[in-house]
């Protein structure tokens, strides 16, 4: 089970905090790789208000034994008070790639030979 693949899910008020965050996630090898969509409209309640803003969302891979980790660092890293993380898990998928996020999420791995190239659409 600490080998299944996740989809981690999180939300940011900007590009920037959205790629710093990024970065140290697949530095600290958190997540295999984080895809960034700027432009989402969230709607949500907050402190008894309803609230819209516009914000980034990313979408991070990783493995399960690598959740509680990455979940810490989001906390530790992120602007808001209470970060948006919400892991999925990945039911299926191409094997080769699920594979590649499970290497790249090692924390034993080295910059030298263990690591795989990303598919082009990592």
């Amino acid at each position: 089970m600490r080998d299944d693949v996740l989809a981690v899910y999180l939300t940011f008020p900007d590009e920037a905090s959205a790629e710093h965050l990024a970065r140290v996630l697949v530095a600290r090898r958190l997540a295999a790789c984080v895809n960034l969509m700027p432009g989402a409209r969230s709607f949500y309640r907050w402190e008894g208000a309803v609230t819209a803003d516009v914000e980034v969302l990313a979408v991070a891979k990783t493995r399960a034994g690598r959740l509680d980790a990455l979940v810490a660092a989001v906390r530790e890293e992120h602007p808001f008070d209470l970060p948006c993380v919400v892991a999925y898990p990945a039911a299926g998928g191409d094997a080769a790639y699920l594979d590649w996020v499970r290497s790249e999420t090692r924390a034993e791995a080295t910059d030298e030979g263990e690591r795989g190239q990303p598919p082009s659409d990592a």
